[in-house]
Order: structure tokens, then sequence, then C-alpha cells
């Protein structure tokens, strides 16, 4: 099947309106010439696409599927054409990563500052997505490096495992907490929470836990950081669960709390994931080995702190 992009383009916006004419308004053609690019897309699909109707269109059972695969198309020509005009203004090379939350908020700006420094000529496209979205983006081919933590589907990828990231309860630094050992995260549901920002990996990764448990959470506000999070538990506002490394930040503080989380899901494996047929560039390769370098290192100094307390 060959694909104009403008048809392409015409067929989203038709599905977006749902009408020929309010599409052929806003693509500036008639309705004719709209009618007749559908018919061709129709033809060459061999079956209808949209659902003809007195007051307008729908789509088709096919012509649900032939949306989603023309925005993927469309989204694909896009980065193609922002990608050549990077090479256009002096950039040789172009990484794109999705990642979950913890890597977007806590390492990567670290990582991504002392690589960018040493690759003047290379820009890094970073995006925060949800962990089981990352598996089949980079499926895909909708970036080139994935990051996620705990469990996936890595199908078709290649998995390289490079830290674990333990998840625990940050608590305001009050005698009941101070005693506690350890605690499961349902026999805390009852407790106000404060959380990350809506749609971020983490929280809707708790939030599905607790609608399991047959509760939902107790969110007294909504934050875009971690560290963010940890001062509105000093402050007495909620208890929140963060990773172990931010809550290492405060440990001796005042007003802070850490106590582990007994449940299993709490220590979660991170993993770099690429497609199992890639061709890794040279820059690609630089960011995992440093990725991987920069964990190795700040793990072997948790463990000197650790066995030094």
């Amino acid at each position: 099947m060959q694909f104009d992009l403008k048809d392409l383009r015409l067929f989203v916006l038709i599905a977006q309106t749902g009408s020929l004419t309010r599409a052929s308004e806003q693509s500036h053609l008639s309705l004719a010439a709209t009618s007749a690019r559908i018919r061709a897309l129709e033809e060459q699909a061999g079956m209808p696409l949209l659902i003809r109707e007195a007051r307008g269109v729908k789509l088709s059972a096919p012509g649900e599927a032939f949306l989603h695969h023309a925005r993927a198309m469309l989204q694909h020509s896009q980065q193609l054409q922002a990608d050549l005009q990077e090479y256009g203004a002096g950039l040789r090379g172009h990484v794109r990563v999705f990642a979950n939350t913890t890597a977007v908020t806590e390492f990567m700006p670290d990582i991504l500052a002392a690589y960018l420094t040493l690759h003047p000529h290379i820009s890094v496209d970073l995006q925060e997505r949800p962990n089981a979205g990352i598996a089949a983006d980079i499926r895909d081919g909708r970036a080139d490096l994935g990051i996620v933590a705990g469990e996936v589907d890595t199908h078709g990828l290649r998995v390289l495992h490079f830290s674990t990231d333990r998840l625990v309860l940050v608590t305001p630094d009050t005698a009941r907490w101070a005693d506690m050992s350890s605690v499961a995260f349902a026999d805390v549901l009852h407790e106000r929470f404060v959380g990350m920002h809506r749609g971020s990996t983490l929280q809707t990764f708790l939030e599905r836990l607790s609608q399991q448990l047959g509760t939902t959470l107790k969110l007294r506000i909504q934050l875009s950081s971690f560290d963010s999070m940890c001062r509105m538990v000093a402050a007495g506002v909620g208890v929140a669960v963060v990773p172990e490394t931010v809550a290492q930040r405060y440990r001796g503080l005042p007003r802070v709390c850490r106590v582990p989380l007994t449940d299993a899901w709490a220590v979660r494996p991170r993993y770099m994931l690429v497609r199992e047929e890639q061709q890794v560039s040279a820059q690609l390769q630089e960011l995992m080995d440093a990725i991987a370098a920069y964990h190795e290192h700040g793990e072997s100094n948790v463990t000197q702190s650790e066995s030094g307390r």
C-alpha cells in the first residue's frame, strides 16, 4: 500500500471531527477532493475505513486500526524532520530515550549533563513514559533506549540490568514511626499520602496496587519531584513512597524517618532496553556505558556507607 502523508493527515482529521465537510474546510480542500482521497485509501485497503451516516462519519473496525498506524507514521515523519533539522544545525547524532519517573527525575539529569558536555554535537530527547509502555515503544522503534524498573514484557528486546531500585516509606519523625523496623504497604493505606504527579510511573503503579487491595490512596498533594515530596513529609503533611536513594539523602535530617517496605515489589531491578536487531550506534553505546558506570560507582558508595554505620 502506498500512502501520501497528506492523505494520512486528512484521515486523522476526519476521525477527530467525525465529518468529511469539516475536515475538508480545515484542510482547505473541496468536499469532492476529500471524498476522492478517502475512496482511494479504501480501495488500497480493500475494505471500508469509514461508516457514512446521516450526520457525519465514524470509523469502521479496520478504520480504527488504520487510524492507529496513521498517527504512528505521522509521528515518525515529524521525528525524522526534527532529526534532520538538528543535523543541519551542526549536530552529528541524536539519541531518543524513554524512561520511568525515577530515571527521569533522579539519575538521568546528572548522567546527561556529563554526557552532553563531552559530546557537544549530540542531542538527547529524554521523555518520561510508563514502564509497560516503554518496552512497546522500543519494540516499535519510537525510541533508541528504554529505562524501566520491575517486571515488564521484554519480548523482542535486549535486556541489560544495571542497578536495583528499592522503594521505601518516608514518614514524619515521630516515636510511632521511629520504632518501626519495616511495614507492609497494605498496613499504611489508611494514612494520608504525599504523591508524585498524576500520570507518573510510580504514582500509577501505587494507585493500581491500592485498588487491587480494595481501596484508594488518600492523597493530600501531588508534586513533581521526590525531594519536594520528602519536604512535605518532614512538615507532617503525610507519608510517601520513594526510591531508597532519595530517602538516603534525608538520613540524619530531623523530622524524616525511613521505613523499609516488606512487599516483594518494593525491590525493583532496573534495566536498559534496546531492540534485539538494533545496531547500537557509538553514541548510544557510550550513553549506556555511562548509565552503567554511574550506578556501579553510586552503589559501591552506598555499600561502603551502610557498612560503616
